[in-house]
């Protein structure tokens, strides 16, 4: 595959769905995308599964209907089972043990017998990547190389993302989806330069993968401060391509936002990477499903991704490596996961859960195993018992400090 030329550049395949037809309609969806024009069933094919959340939430991470529609495909056009891998990787403060489970992924990969691919466990070999063009910002980062798995070369790639918001790029899709996988743990180091990495991951991409196709699920849909603290909503589309650009540019546009605004698909669309003005992109299968407008917002920050925002971009930027590369930096880990599992999730996602619970697709969700959903999460137990403890040591301080005063 070259940056310039490769079959289906330009063309992205849309459905609606109901959850009675999903598995069918994703069939027929990657056939509409001709994704075996891309992949080859004699190559080994990562499944690049997306988990955003160790704990399910609408619209964050890969559903598990989305994950079988696109096994069952691949098994039904030939494609060797034991060649297929459920591809995870885990990040700083999301297990992917725990969420492939609670996220259901892990339940339709052992019904297919699909063996799994933990990217970050030790035995895992990381090879230095030699750039066959200059990159934007990643050798500048990395200044000891680029490290990517060396068991991704030379296999196909299905990404599996989500139509979400992100408080980082506006959007997050198939490109952004490769974040995760190509590099390591110390990836958060690109964030102030987001746009520019995901550019050169996808120029590592078309590289190493002589097949690259996403597939991309729009069942459920997040707007506001992705990818974990959004509003959920019911859109019932489908999407595929094998073009990157052209996807993640036609799934901008569904969610109201103008491609080329935004700075990841206009540079990789001038690179030609892809094509990410919509004007130029074929769409086929339910063509009118194309035009919608959802009017999400691209705006919103949580509390957790001001103070990100803040050392990346703003005023406590001289203090990025201080925070962020240092044995500091198990702060920032801490407190996302306070933020996001001990206060927002209680308060705020739990009851958007419910609701989404109550959907058809909160009833197919729940077909997918047995047991509840999220369990061990949810209490507001928790986060009053460390808030109490916070403030009972701080009188406690402050009492000693008056009576050290009154001495």
């Amino acid at each position: 595959m070259t940056s310039q030329d490769f079959p289906g550049k330009g063309r992205v395949a849309i459905l609606r769905t109901t959850p009675q037809t999903v598995l069918d309609d994703y069939e027929r969806l990657m056939h509409l995308a001709d994704y075996q024009k891309v992949l080859s069933s004699e190559l080994d094919t990562l499944l690049k599964i997306n988990i955003s959340w160790q704990i399910w939430y609408p619209g964050c991470s890969t559903t598990p209907w989305q994950l079988e529609g696109v096994i069952r495909t691949l098994l039904n056009d030939g494609f060797d089972k034991e060649r297929v891998l459920a591809t995870h990787n885990r990040t700083v403060v999301v297990d992917a043990r725990e969420g492939e489970v609670n996220n259901r992924q892990k339940f339709v990969a052992d019904r297919y017998g699909l063996p799994e691919f933990h990217i970050y466990e030790p035995q895992v070999e990381w090879t230095v990547y030699e750039p066959k063009e200059p990159f934007l910002v990643l050798d500048q980062i990395y200044r000891d190389g680029v490290r990517i798995p060396k068991d991704f070369i030379g296999k196909n790639i299905i990404h599996l993302p989500q139509t979400k918001t992100h408080v980082f790029t506006t959007m997050t899709g198939s490109m952004k989806n490769a974040f995760g996988g190509l590099l390591n743990e110390r990836r958060h180091w690109t964030h102030s330069v987001i746009h520019e990495t995901l550019v050169d991951l996808l120029t590592i991409q078309q590289d190493i993968h002589p097949g690259i196709f996403a597939v991309m699920d729009g069942t459920f849909a997040g707007d506001g401060p992705g990818p974990r603290a959004m509003r959920p909503h019911v859109k019932n589309v489908i999407l595929a391509s094998s073009d990157q650009v052209a996807l993640d540019a036609t799934a901008a546009k569904l969610m109201g936002f103008d491609p080329l605004s935004l700075p990841f698909i206009r540079l990789a669309h001038e690179k030609g990477l892809g094509v990410g003005d919509p004007r130029e992109i074929e769409i086929v299968g339910d063509e009118d499903a194309a035009e919608q407008n959802w009017h999400f917002s691209g705006a919103e920050n949580t509390f957790a991704s001001r103070g990100q925002k803040m050392i990346y971009h703003g005023a406590m930027k001289p203090l990025e490596h201080f925070l962020l590369r240092t044995p500091l930096v198990p702060w920032s880990y801490a407190a996302s996961n306070f933020y996001h599992n001990v206060y927002w999730y209680p308060f705020i996602g739990r009851p958007r859960v419910e609701w989404a619970l109550q959907t058809e697709w909160g009833e197919l969700l729940r077909t997918y195993g047995q047991g509840p959903v999220n369990p061990g999460y949810g209490s507001k137990l928790p986060f009053f018992a460390l808030t109490s403890g916070v403030a009972a040591a701080g009188l406690a301080m402050l009492w000693k400090l008056t009576q050290s005063i009154r001495k």
